[in-house]
């Protein structure tokens, strides 16, 4: 089974006669599925990945039917985990390709699965597609999945405009582009000019302290604190001349200890790489030598604000400021925070009006609402409106990581977008009357799940951040008005009030609530806020509102358990708890709903 393989290359090539594609970072693989329902997964190295990865085959096979008349179908793409629909987690497939304990395997397909994503179509019903054009076999595959609507089995889409997809690759920090000319047929190996990968490096900057003879590698080291950390070992990238004046330096000047030339902190070198893996640099790559540079200026707290990618329109200052007192966060922490976690939050910052808290000088010094755009905003800083009354939209990323640099911490979303008068989700407001009565609002969450299932509805949940919990319910917009929604959720609030009239409250005035938990209902209404997914607050411990898993939620839980330095690192290991949100609006079943608002 030979692939065709992209050439590596710089640039990319534009024109009419390329279309584009997101690369993704995992496991190239033929998918095959037979005629009478055989599925195979055989992988570029010709490893058979068929039973590391069983929800591929049950995704087969619950499609079968969908499917059939393709049958039998050869599919070309890459076996991924998804971190989200732009950005696959290659620590975790790699993790998933070494598994061979089959309780294990099936365990981690059920708790994270992994998905094929179909770039290219070989064989459908017999007939081969090998010497098809590009743009005809990507035409066939995408009416093959115009049925198919599950995670498990993709369909990756091509871009006409290389601009796009660049800009879609760079906000997602995605593993990089495959272009591909229309006009190419299936040629197994790299003997053609047709398909190139560009990828989307990121620039981290270091000191050399080691040469290895035996293989030509550099060792590339930064300052944490005032000890030495090595990032990784590089070899490619330099041209010969620089190369050769660099190994001779170490040669000449080294220590020689068990087979490396040790020299301290002094040519320092801008490297590129795809990714830190587990602290080290990932395919890295030198870019250039950098003279004029000192090597104190390169440590790992700047190496992580380099790997960041932070857009460059976005001129950053007072990095260092620390915003968080207690552990010690600063400003750089936060902008690392939202650019990472862009991907997932703005979803739900798409087309609403924005109200954001500013704490320039953190959360200990003073802050402020900000809901309308400021006359020093940039261009791509967008508003809804006009004149002084234009109101904040923040659609992509740069606006978000521009309002973080500006000391926006909080991130307030009303219940509708711009487009509509109606509600696009319901969400009730549990409010504890202080984080030492938590566990009430996780007793309220989980009854109010119950109540929720049975008016077959499908919610989600998240912490707000501070001392409470939301629960949401998508639903379709234009499904129910705010007087609708309002009848809703006052009923089922009056329901929990009545069942358990020692631990929960609808009193909106705090001095009579005796110590119970609030049900806030009002607050669900046309014009009022609630704190955004995955938006930071000011706390002192700079937790964040994160969604979760309705099974995460039990009674050791705690708001201070999700903070701006571990968010990030969840959501890739674990997944995005709202991750569906969106699917299941456009599906939410709300006639029971309906039925007990008459």
């Amino acid at each position: 089974m030979n692939y065709m393989k992209p050439i590596p290359a710089e640039e990319i090539p534009i024109g009419p006669e390329w279309m584009y594609e997101i690369k993704y970072d995992g496991f190239r693989a033929m998918l095959t599925i037979q005629q009478g329902g055989t599925v195979t997964l055989i992988t570029k190295n010709k490893h058979d990945f068929t039973e590391k990865f069983p929800e591929i085959v049950r995704c087969c096979s619950e499609l079968l039917e969908v499917l059939r008349p393709f049958l039998p179908l050869k599919l070309d793409g890459e076996l991924v985990v998804l971190n989200h629909d732009r950005q696959a987690n290659f620590a975790l497939i790699q993790k998933r390709g070494r598994l061979k304990n089959k309780e294990k395997i099936e365990k981690a397909s059920l708790e994270r699965p992994a998905a094929f994503l179909a770039f290219d179509l070989l064989e459908t019903g017999g007939k081969s597609f090998h010497d098809e054009r590009y743009s005809e076999r990507k035409a066939a595959l995408e009416n093959i999945f115009q049925d198919v609507h599950h995670p498990v089995l993709q369909y990756v889409e091509a871009y006409k405009n290389a601009e796009e997809i660049t800009k879609a690759v760079f906000a997602a920090k995605g593993e990089g582009i495959i272009a591909k000319r229309k006009e190419s047929k299936y040629i197994p190996g790299k003997n053609h000019r047709d398909w190139f990968k560009i990828k989307n490096w990121r620039t981290v900057d270091g000191f050399l302290t080691a040469y290895e003879p035996k293989n030509g590698y550099f060792t590339v080291a930064v300052y944490e604190g005032k000890q030495i950390r090595e990032l990784g070992s590089c070899k490619h990238g330099l041209d010969s001349q620089t190369y050769d004046t660099v190994r001779e330096v170490f040669l000449q000047q080294g220590e020689k200890r068990q087979g490396y030339y040790v020299l301290p902190p002094a040519i320092c070198a801008r490297v590129q790489t795809l990714d830190l893996y587990e602290g080290e640099l990932r395919e890295p790559n030198f870019h250039s030598i950098l003279p004029e540079a000192a090597p104190e200026e390169f440590t790992y707290e700047k190496a992580l604000f380099d790997m960041a990618m932070i857009p460059e329109e976005i001129e950053v200052s007072n990095a260092d400021k620390i915003f968080w007192p207690v552990p010690k966060w600063t400003k750089q922490d936060l902008l690392i925070y939202l650019r990472e976690i862009a991907p997932y939050m703005l979803p739900f910052l798409q087309n609403r009006l924005l109200t954001v808290i500013r704490c320039p000088d953190g959360v200990e010094g003073e802050s402020f609402f900000q809901k309308h755009l400021p006359d020093y905003a940039p261009e791509f800083l967008e508003g809804i409106g006009t004149g002084d009354e234009k109101h904040i939209v923040c659609n992509e990323l740069r606006p978000l990581v521009w309002l973080g640099n500006h000391g926006a911490i909080e991130y307030h979303v009303p219940f509708a977008t711009v487009e509509s008068p109606y509600p696009s989700e319901i969400v009730f407001d549990l409010d504890p009357p202080g984080r030492e009565a938590f566990p009430v609002a996780v007793f309220a969450a989980r009854l109010l799940k119950q109540l929720l299932d049975h008016l077959e509805l499908t919610s989600f949940v998240k912490t707000s951040g501070n001392k409470g919990m939301q629960v949401y319910i998508p639903i379709p917009p234009g499904s129910m008005t705010y007087e609708d929604t309002g009848v809703f959720t006052q009923g089922i609030a009056w329901t929990m009030e009545e069942a358990h009239p020692d631990l929960f409250t609808t009193e909106r005035m705090k001095k009579k609530r005796n110590g119970k938990l609030y049900i806030d209902y009002v607050q669900h209404g046309e014009g009022k806020t609630i704190i955004a997914p995955y938006s930071p607050r000011k706390t002192k411990e700079g937790t964040v509102a994160a969604p979760l898993f309705w099974e995460e939620v039990q009674e050791n839980l705690r708001p201070e358990q999700f903070t701006i330095r571990n968010v990030v690192e969840r959501v890739k290991t674990f997944g995005c708890p709202f991750r569906d949100y969106f699917v299941v609006q456009k599906k939410q079943h709300l006639q029971k709903v309906l039925d007990f608002i008459k």
